[in-house]
């Protein structure tokens, strides 16, 4: 029976064990050894170790020739150097995060070695790619061609669940998704290239209605231009990918980073309250500040942290406050828009996917992130992914298959077709 080696036990991980284990032996190594053994719970099938990689790397390189595949789900900065002893060891690698230029740099190294490097293989990126591509690839085999694509993706509370003044509560790493919000983005729009910095990622949004559930924010999701490429839908005039979020989400992260609570530095903070700590101008009796205070961030209480960074005291009251309760459920959105040009037609092509968590049970996030990594493995495991190098899933021998699985564990899309007779349609 075929091994695979998990790296890290965070909050996605349980649906990708739980599929992993119907057919494999599998051993997660992490720093929290008892979050790991909560999901193994005794299964025959299921190991579990301690590991930092960060300071264990030689005990990680020990363990790689002894598996058949590597999942990492640590943070992206570990990515290549688990790659790398994965090139070495002629081990195939899964991750579901973005290809860094470290990572890309390994393409030519993997592809020597006959070694598949997986990445994108979760929902954003991941279930986006697959189902963008192949409905580009039915455009393209009808003699179409693409000219807009629009994206968007949120992972958002389900309607009922909405019960805080901040919209959102976490379903995956809080420390993650604060430092995605600092990231620079880049997307083309109209023929024209935006550019973004991160200081200036919030004032740049837009209003996205999805069906029935109404109206969101968008706000651009990191560099949108080399999906071009990616893709393959060169002379395309507008390419963006954005990131979806319940209303008055922009207006509070941008204060929160104009007054340094995104910061990085670590500082002294004995003795400091959370009102000194925030030591910012706001308005009195907004809407901001009503946020503010229901977070704790107003208080008189002191620090519980004697040193740290703004972002290490943000991020740990955010974990705290914004929390599911046991009978809530989470809501993944992941909405498409293409405008297509046929030689005697234009249509705008819609394709949307919504699914929700299972109260008490798995989230939308942990099955939309880890169901898709648990699929991309058991597909190289048994030969049917015959790709080498540093890839994504834009490939019809990847996401075809992938997308019936998904379909199979019921993640599906809805997708709709409009012929466009109007300019204003178009």
């Amino acid at each position: 029976m075929k091994k695979v080696l998990v790296l890290g036990a965070g909050m996605v991980i349980k649906p990708l064990i739980r599929y992993l284990l119907n057919d494999f032996q599998v051993k997660i190594l992490t720093r929290t050894v008892s979050d790991a053994e909560k999901v193994i719970a005794g299964h025959p099938r299921g190991k579990f170790g301690k590991l930092d990689v960060s300071t264990e790397l030689l005990k990680l390189n020990n363990e790689i020739p002894d598996v058949d595949i590597v999942i990492s789900l640590l943070p992206y900065i570990y990515h290549p150097m688990i790659a790398e002893l994965c090139i070495k060891h002629k081990k195939p690698m899964v991750t579901t995060s973005y290809v860094s230029a470290k990572m890309q740099a390994l393409d030519n190294q993997a592809k020597n070695a006959g070694v598949l490097i997986l990445n994108e293989i979760g929902l954003d990126p991941g279930i986006d790619h697959m189902s963008a591509m192949q409905i580009i690839h039915k455009v393209q085999n009808s003699g179409g061609k693409i000219t807009s694509f629009c994206s968007y993706c949120g992972g958002l509370l389900a309607p009922e669940a909405n019960t805080n003044p901040w919209g959102y509560k976490f379903s995956w790493s809080p420390k993650g998704a604060v430092l995605a919000l600092k990231n620079n983005a880049r997307y083309l729009k109209d023929g024209e290239k935006i550019e973004i910095s991160g200081e200036h990622l919030f004032d740049d949004y837009s209003i996205v209605k999805i069906g029935e559930f109404g109206e969101f924010e968008a706000y651009p999701n990191r560099d949108s231009i080399p999906y071009i490429e990616k893709y393959g839908i060169s002379g395309v005039k507008t390419m963006y990918r954005g990131t979806l979020r319940n209303l008055g989400w922009c207006k509070i992260w941008r204060l929160i980073g104009k007054i340094g609570l995104l910061d990085e530095e670590e500082k002294k903070l004995e003795g400091l309250t959370y009102k000194e700590f925030v030591n910012g101008e706001l308005e009195t009796d907004s809407e901001v500040m009503r946020k503010f205070e229901w977070l704790g961030l107003l208080s008189e209480k002191t620090l519980p942290l004697k040193k740290g960074s703004a972002l290490d005291v943000l991020s740990s009251r955010l974990f705290e406050k914004l929390q599911y309760e046991p009978k809530e459920r989470d809501m993944i959105i992941l909405h498409h828009e293409f405008l297509a040009s046929f030689s005697e037609r234009k249509k705008k092509i819609t394709s949307t996917l919504v699914d929700f968590g299972i109260p008490g049970g798995d989230s939308s996030m942990s099955s939309t992130v880890g169901l898709p990594a648990a699929i991309g493995t058991k597909l190289i495991l048994e030969g049917k992914i015959n790709s080498k190098g540093v890839c994504i899933p834009t490939l019809p021998e990847i996401y075809e298959i992938m997308l019936k699985e998904l379909e199979q564990q019921g993640i599906t899309f809805n997708e709709k077709t409009q012929e466009c007779k109007r300019s204003k349609d178009f």
